[in-house]
């Protein structure tokens, strides 16, 4: 089991960064992997970046060559680095994994980007 807790969103401008943290109630070292969902309203959530415990990465085309995805396992927390940022990219943005079979989530936090 555990609890995972976003913070870092914000409002910033078109063209902005912003660093989102993932932070994690127990070791993240054995969790293979990790992911960041976004959602905007009206949409589904998709999928934009996952890491593996090796420290692989995949991300989506929409995100790919902004957006970086990472993981500090001394730290219990995963971080989404995000420079470029289009107003498409305005969403609740969440943190996601799975252990034995069960999903957890974050509860999200607000990025919000401005033209």
């Amino acid at each position: 089991q555990v609890q995972l807790v976003e913070s870092g969103g914000g409002l910033v401008q078109a063209g902005g960064s912003l660093r989102l943290s993932c932070a994690a109630s127990r070791s993240i070292f054995s969790i293979n992997r990790m992911h960041w969902f976004r959602q905007a309203p009206g949409k589904q959530r998709e999928l934009v970046a996952t890491i593996t415990s090796a420290g692989s990465t995949s991300y989506a085309d929409s995100v790919k060559g902004r957006f970086t995805i990472s993981r500090d396992n001394a730290k219990n927390t995963m971080y989404l680095q995000m420079n470029s940022l289009k107003p498409e990219d305005t969403a609740v943005y969440y943190c996601n994994t799975a252990i034995s079979g069960s999903v957890y989530w974050g509860q999200g936090t607000q990025v919000t980007v401005s033209s």
